[in-house]
């Protein structure tokens, strides 16, 4: 008697625990599963967030110290989309495609995705993700001041500003490329993304990543 109630304890508390482990499991917006997806790079691993959630909208949470961290980095990529037009804190190019409602932008996103799973045969969030392993630039230039003189210096990027770029990178490199042209804006960002994750020298964050740490190199 004892012996039964022992298995029928354990057998109970094995289906709570794959119940738990399902819910735990489950795919972003019901299409992709972001659980098995391994970030390699050890300077990013803290700061690219997967954590599954079925709709993507943190309402505002990154604005704490280290809060960036908190948000999924899909939904990061569709904050950027907002901001497509902005160049150096002046709005150059107003985008239609792009406004600040998260429904249209996460769309877009969205899109996107699935056209990278079409054409990668992959999971389009992992490609994301290498994507932004690859084009995270290490090094760029700030200015300092010395005894009344400004001078280049090299410093190093932080790991959420490294994202950061990339993301901002991202956004306005398919803006470029599709404002005013017959291509769609997904269509353009999905180019993006592949470009840089299959090391293609036309991809735009590539180049802004050289651009990045070649004048670092030589502000040393």
């Amino acid at each position: 008697m004892i012996n039964h109630s022992i298995d029928y304890g354990l057998e109970r508390y094995k289906k709570v625990e794959d119940k738990m482990v399902e819910k735990l499991n489950f795919k972003i917006f019901d299409l992709w599963d972001i659980s098995n997806i391994t970030i390699e790079e050890p300077g990013l691993k803290n700061v690219i967030n997967l954590e599954p959630k079925l709709a993507l909208q943190s309402h505002g949470r990154n604005v704490v110290k280290h809060g960036q961290t908190k948000v999924n980095v899909v939904e990061r990529l569709m904050n950027k989309l907002a901001l497509a037009g902005h160049r150096n804190k002046k709005h150059r190019i107003e985008l239609g495609h792009s406004t600040g409602k998260y429904s249209k932008n996460m769309k877009t996103v969205i899109e996107a995705l699935k056209i990278v799973e079409k054409r990668t045969k992959t999971n389009p969030v992992e490609v994301l993700v290498k994507t932004i392993e690859k084009a995270a630039p290490r090094d760029e230039v700030t200015v300092i001041e010395y005894g009344g003189a400004r001078y280049p210096q090299a410093v190093d990027i932080s790991p959420i500003r490294r994202v950061n770029l990339v993301l901002k990178y991202l956004a306005h490199g398919a803006s470029d490329k599709s404002f005013g042209k017959k291509k769609k804006f997904a269509q353009a960002l999905a180019d993006e993304i592949i470009l840089a994750y299959e090391n293609n020298g036309e991809s735009t964050l590539l180049k802004k990543k050289k651009e990045s740490e070649a004048q670092a190199d030589a502000a040393r």
